[in-house]
């Protein structure tokens, strides 16, 4: 049996990269998946075609999940179409790098609105939900950068430790209600954002990992499945570092 059976999954951000590898992921294992996009219609609705092949019931919504009304109102349609929902994988996520010397201050609190107020505000939608039916998992995107930090990311950084340290405390809060929360912290993931950088570049960060590779949307999306999955039903407040061990 597929591990996510029957499961109602919410994921923001997944019309491209990391978000998308987990969509399909989630769809081939059984679930029926709700996503977020931001622009493009048509990247959606091409994602809702390739989720249905999967037999699953799949819809896009055009929604802001840094938009604390927005948030709410997604997941209430959510409800209403699906008519539950089992797991949040929070996604979405922007940078703006730079050095912190040059760094303005709509470039922080733009970072910090996106990818870390997106998972206070849906996961505050989601809990209610989920405290009335007694379970639910709830999975945010973190990064190695939030747990070691990296120059040139203070913005990215700081919000991306922030989500582990949000993550640890709503496990602790909602673990009495059979409510489970983890992150998972990637590292250096190869998607189309990857893709326009120097390739002697990119050699260098494959050889400075131990397994010798830059991961894959699918290596992030396995580790998603498994905290969705009852496989993982004694696990909560923890990071998983999908990166190939380069924090090892």
């Amino acid at each position: 049996m597929s591990q996510l059976q029957g499961k109602n999954v919410i994921i923001t951000g997944a019309t491209r990269g990391i978000g998308r590898g987990i969509a399909l992921k989630m769809a081939a294992e059984g679930a029926n998946v709700a996503f977020t996009f931001s622009a493009s219609k048509e990247a959606a609705e091409s994602l809702e075609s390739e989720l249905k092949i999967f037999g699953v019931k799949a819809k896009g919504y055009q929604s802001d999940a840094a938009d604390f009304k927005a948030a709410h109102d997604m997941v209430g349609e959510v409800i209403k179409e699906f008519g539950s929902v089992d797991v949040l994988i929070n996604n979405a996520g922007i940078t703006k790098d730079n050095l912190l010397m040059r760094m303005s201050e709509e470039d922080y609190d733009k970072v910090i609105q996106v990818n870390l107020k997106s998972v206070f505000n849906m996961t505050k939608a989601v809990i209610k939900p989920m405290m009335s039916q007694r379970k639910g998992s709830i999975v945010n995107m973190s990064s190695v950068v939030g747990v070691k930090g990296n120059a040139g990311q203070a913005n990215y950084a700081a919000s991306k430790a922030g989500i582990i340290g949000f993550t640890k405390s709503v496990a602790l809060e909602l673990g009495s209600r059979n409510i489970r929360c983890n992150a998972i912290a990637p590292g250096f993931i190869e998607t189309e954002m990857t893709a326009v950088l120097d390739e002697n570049t990119v050699n260098e960060w494959r050889k400075s990992i131990p397994l010798k590779r830059g991961g894959t949307p699918e290596d992030v999306a396995n580790a998603c499945v498994f905290l969705a999955s009852d496989n993982s039903a004694y696990i909560t407040g923890q990071t998983l570092n999908v990166d190939g061990g380069m924090l090892t």
